[in-house]
């Protein structure tokens, strides 16, 4: 599992890909800790809800707060709109700091799942950080799945054939981090129909004050993510205070300041990792950790790829994630 090839092959399009996020993010992110929301507007690439059908699937957009902008999209498969479908709530990437349902490449990405699994997909858009810290984005998420839990909004949001007692939550990157921590508190909660049965990790986005060997030997030569880029993203998530270092247990989820997991019932968990990602070590230690409290996990290991690989059409592996991730929700919905 600690496997990592030594030399990196990626089409000449990822890697200009890479290079304009990875530079993007610099450009927007300033010293004093704030991000400079009027650039970040100039490379932010956005695409409208498609009530029309792309690709198999159609969108629109629910507001569940304009004053705090709290709003979703969502993904319906017009080809199945009669079968009783599972719900994956969907949590995207961005240091925190950044993006949004409806960027173009989240908007390609669970427009994907939502017509291969086939599902319901509900793409949320949490406040982002600094202008919003820790545990903000963990509190909107549960609160998102309990106002989805209710038989009102459900009727006015998610077409008729969306099963709330079927659902998924997902996420990659910093998405990967909100998706475990609102699953693990939506396993204590008494949600009256919703029920989540399954959990998809994509290289979630995970730290502690240590630095791992992955860190260590990656930092500077894997493309887009570097320490000195992660670092500014956890001291922009969170809160300052002498208890909000990376051990904390919303950054080390599996460290030594970690929730007690073993009474907790934990749905199957699927985690993808990749060589090339600097945070690998983090999201293995993450596996390793629901192992060993007899949770059901399962690790994929995409070893030529790169942090935040799925968001690159182009790239063969991600619709092997795709794959993937369909047969972990089959085999999730056959045990029912």
């Amino acid at each position: 599992m600690d496997f990592a090839p030594k030399t990196l092959s990626l089409p000449l399009k990822t890697r200009l890909s890479l290079w304009f996020y990875g530079t993007g993010i610099d450009l927007i992110t300033r010293k004093d800790g704030r991000v400079n929301r009027g650039l970040f507007k100039l490379v932010n690439f956005l695409c409208p809800p498609s009530s029309k059908p792309k690709n198999g699937v159609m969108t629109y957009d629910v507001v569940v707060d304009p004053t705090r902008n709290l709003w979703f999209r969502v993904f319906v498969p017009v080809e199945y709109a009669e079968e009783d479908l599972p719900v994956m709530v969907y949590f995207h990437g961005g240091g925190f700091i950044s993006f949004s349902p409806d960027v173009v490449m989240y908007d390609d990405v669970c427009r994907k799942f939502a017509r291969e699994l086939p599902a319901i997909v509900v793409s949320f858009n949490y406040p982002l950080a600094p202008e919003h810290q820790y545990p903000v984005q963990h509190d909107d998420g549960l609160d998102f799945l309990t106002l989805l839990d209710t038989k009102e909004n459900r009727s006015k949001w998610l077409p008729k054939n969306a099963n709330i007692s079927r659902c998924f939550v997902a996420g990659d990157s910093a998405g990967g981090n909100i998706a475990h921590h609102v699953t693990q508190r939506a396993s204590q909660f008494n949600f009256k129909k919703l029920k989540v049965i399954g959990l998809v990790m994509v290289q979630p986005f995970f730290g502690g004050e240590e630095r791992t060997d992955s860190e260590i030997r990656m930092d500077g030569s894997a493309p887009f993510l570097t320490l000195k880029r992660t670092d500014w993203f956890w001291n922009a998530f969170m809160p300052r205070g002498e208890h909000c270092n990376r051990d904390h247990p919303a950054i080390n989820v599996s460290g030594p300041n970690a929730v007690d997991v073993s009474k907790i019932d934990l749905p199957p968990t699927m985690v993808v990792v990749a060589g090339f990602d600097i945070l690998r070590d983090w999201q293995i230690r993450y596996y390793q950790w629901l192992k060993k409290f007899g949770k059901e996990a399962y690790l994929v290991d995409y070893p030529n790829m790169v942090h935040a690989f799925c968001l690159f059409p182009e790239l063969p592996e991600t619709d092997q994630l795709i794959l993937e991730v369909k047969d972990f929700v089959n085999k999730v919905l056959n045990k029912l």
